[in-house]
C-alpha cells in the first residue's frame, strides 16, 4: 500500500515497537478490526514503519531494531503504557482479542468511574484497556465512589 500525500495524522498518534510488526497488524485486524494504511519493508524485510486504522484512529508500528533505538516491550521487560479503546461492548472487545491471541491482565467488570473496563495485553507485549460508557458521574459523586472503592480495596489504609 502506498502513502497517501496529504495523509491527515493527529497530533497525537501511538507508535509502537514490535518484535514482528507484520505479525502485529495481523493480531490487530483479528483483534480490534484494525485496517492496514501503510506498509514499508526495509530491505531485511523488517517493516521500517506501518500503519493501521482502529475505528477511524490511527496507530503506528515499526519492528523492534536496537540501531534504531526502537525496543519492543518484549525486549524491555514490559511496559508501562496501555492504550485506552473505548467500544460499544468492553466484554466483546475484550473476548475478540482474548480469541485473537491477547491474554487477559483484567477482567472485564463495572467500575467505580462508570466505565465498563478490563486490560488485555497482546501477543507484542503491548497492554490494552477497553472500556464501554455506562453512566456519567459529577464530581463529586466520582470523588466518593474513589473513596469508598479504595476503602473497600485496602482496608488496612482507613485512618
Amino acid at each position: 500500500m502506498s502513502t497517501p500525500a496529504k495523509q491527515k495524522v493527529p497530533s497525537l498518534t501511538p507508535h509502537l515497537v514490535c518484535d514482528d510488526a507484520a505479525a502485529a497488524i495481523d493480531f490487530y485486524k483479528r483483534a480490534f478490526g484494525a485496517i492496514e494504511m501503510v506498509r514499508l519493508p526495509g530491505p531485511d524485510g523488517k517493516l521500517m514503519h506501518a500503519s493501521i486504522a482502529i475505528d477511524g484512529a490511527p496507530v503506528m508500528l515499526v519492528d523492534s531494531n536496537p540501531a534504531w533505538n526502537a525496543r519492543s516491550p518484549k525486549m524491555l521487560g514490559g511496559t508501562p503504557v496501555s492504550l485506552h479503546l473505548y467500544v460499544a461492548d468492553a466484554d466483546a472487545a475484550a473476548a475478540r482479542a482474548v480469541a485473537a491471541g491477547a491474554k487477559t491482565i483484567m477482567p472485564v467488570a463495572d467500575m467505580f468511574w462508570g466505565d465498563r473496563y478490563g486490560v488485555v495485553e497482546d501477543p507484542f507485549g503491548h497492554q490494552w484497556s477497553i472500556a464501554t460508557p455506562q453512566r456519567e458521574l459529577s464530581a463529586q459523586e466520582l470523588a466518593a465512589a474513589a473513596t469508598k472503592a479504595m476503602a473497600e480495596m485496602c482496608p488496612e489504609a482507613k485512618g
